[in-house]
């Protein structure tokens, strides 16, 4: 193998692996893939990629078996306007935000008590746009969050709601040694050490 492709998701930041790995395996030339989270599952179906750093949950199992090492869970935030009052807040519970409209899915399946408006489908950056506007709040990944931050929002920490989880994924008919080489790079494993 000449080259080792490892697609990653928005708000995942392979910079310091990448570093390692180049610095251990310098025939080895590894490429970077930044995907969209639809696609996190199909770059490995379709052989664009040879592992990818993906946000969970994904289907491990069709159309092939895939191999998972989660590496580190986030942080769930809620997005709002400047006014809003979480911006007084250090962190907040769902109840706290019983009467909010939500205007898009929280990955959990948590949604406010108040009745929902009927929001149409949209872009994490339109999400963030919406919540801006004061129209309502939107719940995401503090990574995710960070990367669309605008001056006009806030996130605060959502203590109650389950943390998102970030995991090494590849295919278990291509598990090799050069894959294991990468898992061990993003597990912290000095280059001498064995897998373990």
């Amino acid at each position: 193998m000449d080259r080792l492709r490892i697609a990653f998701v928005p708000g995942v930041t392979p910079d310091k692996w990448a570093r390692v790995w180049r610095d251990r395996n310098p025939r080895i030339r590894l490429e970077l893939v930044p995907i969209e989270e639809e696609r996190q599952r199909a770059v490995l179906d379709d052989g664009e990629a040879d592992l990818v750093l993906a946000r969970l949950p994904v289907d491990r199992d069709r159309p092939t078996p895939l191999h998972c090492v989660v590496l580190y869970e986030e942080v769930p935030v809620v997005v709002a306007g400047l006014e809003h009052f979480v911006a007084a807040a250090e962190e907040v519970t769902t109840a706290d935000l019983a009467d909010e409209q939500l205007v898009a899915p929280e990955r959990s399946g948590w949604v406010p008590t108040a009745p929902q408006l009927a929001f149409p489908a949209m872009t994490t950056k339109d999400a963030v746009e919406v919540a801006a506007a004061g129209t309502g709040i939107v719940v995401l990944p503090m990574a995710i969050a960070r990367l669309h931050h605008r001056k006009d929002v806030v996130h605060r920490p959502v203590v109650d709601l389950p943390p998102t989880q970030v995991g090494l994924l590849w295919k278990v008919e291509d598990d090799g040694p050069v894959h294991q080489d990468f898992v061990g790079v993003t597990r912290g494993r000095r280059a001498s050490s064995g897998r373990g």
